[in-house]
């Protein structure tokens, strides 16, 4: 079970790295703000795999069917994450990393369908409660604008996305050392990020070098995003190589309540009743996704 409590440290890294991320839109946009998570990010988990490397004693061959999945998967979480970042622009850094947790029930479904994971029936239930409560909780009012359904669109595409990248950086992890899953799992952080630099640099030199000059100007900050970031993502991986992703994402859902409370001290946003009503029963489907 220590699957969790790296779930819950890799939701918190992930709440300050969207926050950094956030901060950077404006003169960076969407791309430059995601490009930031994994050049700045590369780095440390480098370094990270390495100490892992050493520390369990393990070497690694890397093999293609590793590198297609993490290709797959860090192409997902690219898309993922630019959707991400343009739904907090729209809404709210809270409601937009709601809107994120719609991947659960995706997740869920994914990993059963294509990969022959399994729930008990106390886990599906919790999946599918914490689910109504993220609908519930991204619903717009009816004093919201219509943008905000612009924003529940891409954060529900962003969820679709997280959810199939978790799977596929699940097998990536298992298909690279299944007998030693957690530095196959910082490994395997090291490899996406690599190829997510790389393709992005490339991409944004091509076409929008302002916002590539941008990310390199604001580099202090950059690098606090960059290091929330792999913290995150060695997290995330770790819990993912050790858990079905259903489960991981389920109790990743508590990034919620940090972004809430991260929206009302860093951008004065504020939460509804209902929305706070609404976390409540997710959390609740949180704890017996986690239990079943």
């Amino acid at each position: 079970m220590i699957w969790i409590p790296v779930t819950v440290a890799a939701a918190a890294f992930q709440v300050a790295r969207n926050a950094a991320q956030r901060s950077l839109l404006t003169g960076a946009g969407p791309w430059g703000a995601t490009l930031v998570r994994f050049l700045f990010g590369l780095p440390f988990s480098l370094v990270i795999s390495a100490v892992a490397l050493l520390l369990f004693e393990t070497s690694q061959t890397i093999t293609p069917v590793t590198l297609a999945w993490a290709a797959l998967g860090g192409a997902m979480q690219l898309g993922a994450t630019a959707a991400l970042l343009t739904a907090m622009q729209r809404s709210s850094f809270a409601l937009g990393t709601a809107f994120q947790q719609s991947g659960l029930p995706f997740a869920a479904i994914l990993g059963l369908l294509f990969f022959g994971d399994h729930l008990s029936a106390v886990g599906w239930a919790g999946v599918l409660l914490a689910s109504a409560g993220l609908i519930v909780l991204s619903w717009p009012g009816t004093s919201e604008a219509t943008r905000d359904w612009t924003a529940a669109g891409l954060g529900t595409l962003s969820g679709f996305c997280f959810a199939i990248s978790a799977n596929a950086f699940r097998q990536s992890a298992l298909a690279l050392d299944p007998a030693h899953p957690i530095p196959a799992a910082l490994v395997t952080v090291a490899i996406v990020q690599a190829m997510q630099s790389a393709a992005l640099t490339t991409w944004m030199f091509l076409r929008d070098r302002r916002s590539l000059a941008s990310v390199l100007r604001s580099w202090r900050m950059s690098l606090g995003a960059g290091l929330f970031g792999a913290l995150a993502s060695a997290g995330w991986f770790v819990a993912l190589a050790l858990s079905p992703a259903g489960p991981v994402r389920a109790v990743g859902v508590v990034e919620m309540p940090m972004a809430a409370l991260a929206g009302r001290r860093l951008f004065a946003e504020r939460v509804s009743l209902r929305q706070w009503l609404a976390g409540g029963v997710t959390a609740v489907g949180v704890v017996l996704a986690a239990l079943g």
